[in-house]
């Protein structure tokens, strides 16, 4: 995928162009009931909705991420094929605040044609000033298949004879999140320090499921860079509740992170927000890198 940049109105304009040549077509999916047997053409924004499509949707959806591998999702910018992608589409996996391009995209389509993840994760936690919803629900196990559920909803009103098949697939990745919510659990329960510093801010509902506290070296953006003094007060922080580890990412430099323990004394290990897949990922899938994320912070904090 070409990923490049254009101005507002460009998009609009390549957009409503390729809206216009597809006027009364749903997509290759063909509408509300599977039509011609042809699997709904979902187009998800980044891994977290990719992999939910994919897992929820089973055999019966072909997902395409808009988000490349190694790609930090927050500023991804569309190219003219992107924006073909989400105007074919059956159905659009996104999440509104998350990534303004993808905002921006989905507004010029036909309604109905997009399904924001941001109602069902009811993203009730907030950062900074109050007013900035924190958008990373999936590290939330529970919250995650919840979303799922909602999902499976949506794609039976598409495709109405594969219903079951989606509420199926929706109750089995459940089924999973809660093993991987248990494991988290119980794997957290006794750690001695139950304070996690990050890159970015984007562990708050992991935090906030297992008892943690989070600080951050950046805002919910990982371009949103300290201030020195916001650097100072987090290396401050680092000494006054003893941590031990300050955690990295896999789609972020590490410098911030580097300076910070070297001049606390803590060490750095990876801590994967799974906003994205790349080379450098510790595991395969969700799941795999949120096992890996356990066994990381279970040595980190430290966890017996």
């Amino acid at each position: 995928m070409v990923v490049m940049s254009m101005k507002p109105g460009a998009v609009v304009t390549v957009l409503a162009a390729a809206a216009l040549a597809l006027t009364g077509c749903a997509g290759s999916g063909q509408g509300t009931d599977g039509g011609d047997g042809a699997p709904l053409d979902v187009v998800a924004a980044f891994y977290p909705l990719a992999f939910l499509a994919e897992e929820v949707g089973g055999p019966r959806v072909a997902v395409t991420e808009l988000a490349p591998p190694g790609a930090e999702p927050h500023d991804l910018e569309l190219s003219p094929a992107d924006l073909r992608d989400l105007a074919e589409a059956d159905i659009v996996v996104y999440l509104s605040g998350f990534m303004p391009a993808v905002d921006d995209a989905v507004a010029q389509l036909p309604a109905g044609r997009a399904w924001d993840a941001a109602g069902p994760a009811d993203l009730d936690l907030t950062y900074g000033d109050g007013d900035t919803p924190d958008p990373h629900f999936w590290l939330d196990p529970a919250r995650y298949a919840a979303v799922g559920e909602e999902l499976a909803t949506r794609f039976a009103e598409l495709d109405t004879a594969g219903r079951d098949a989606f509420t199926a697939a929706a109750a089995d990745l459940s089924g999973r999140l809660t093993d991987l919510d248990t494991e988290w659990a119980q794997g957290t329960a006794q750690c001695a320090n139950r304070y996690l510093v990050t890159t970015h801010a984007s562990f708050g509902y992991l935090a906030r499921r297992y008892d943690l506290t989070t600080r951050a070296i950046t805002g919910l953006t990982p371009e949103d860079e300290p201030s020195a003094q916001e650097l100072s007060a987090t290396a401050e922080f680092v000494r006054a509740n003893g941590v031990r580890t300050i955690y990295t990412e896999t789609l972020v430099g590490t410098d911030l992170a580097d300076t910070l323990a070297a001049e606390t004394g803590a060490r750095t290990a990876l801590l994967d927000p799974v906003e994205g897949l790349n080379d450098e990922s510790p595991g395969a899938d969700y799941l795999e890198i949120m096992r890996a994320n356990l066994a990381s912070v279970r040595t980190g904090q430290p966890c017996p």
